[in-house]
């Protein structure tokens, strides 16, 4: 058994957050010592290191919750699963093109400027005129 500051240690999740996902109910609420101190089972541990690795995925709450039911019936179908990983996939590469948008307007903007002056510096000109910009990245 852990306590909530081993658990934490040990996933590298700070220990507020342990108590949100116990409060949102993506992990279960320990059991309580005699002295009242939360302790943790193996199995919640590795629950949170599930939680840890979907939210540094960029999972939302829903799509962990939704997970771990599905995590709950082994003999189903993986569809549902595929499912909501390719729908992560899909809106990591959306934010991925913005990135690459906006990367080239901060470039070119960056390197458009040829004065030594604020009151003639084309990056912030471009700035206060969006129309100065070559792409809509909005």
């Amino acid at each position: 058994m852990l306590t909530i500051g081993d658990l934490a240690k040990t996933t590298g999740v700070k220990v507020p957050t342990i108590r949100y996902y116990e409060q949102m109910g993506l992990l279960s609420h320990a059991e309580r010592s005699e002295g009242n101190q939360r302790r943790y089972s193996r199995s919640q541990r590795d629950r949170l290191s599930f939680i840890k690795h979907a939210r540094e995925l960029g999972l939302t709450i829903e799509a962990i919750r939704e997970l771990i039911d599905l995590s709950q019936h082994p003999e189903k179908p993986c569809a549902e699963a595929d499912r909501i990983a390719a729908k992560q996939l899909a809106t990591v590469r959306q934010k991925i093109a913005k990135l690459k948008k906006l990367e080239a307007e901060l470039e070119r903007i960056s390197t458009h400027c040829h004065s030594n002056h604020v009151r003639d510096c084309y990056v912030i000109r471009a700035l206060a005129n969006h129309d100065l910009c070559e792409t809509d990245h909005d």
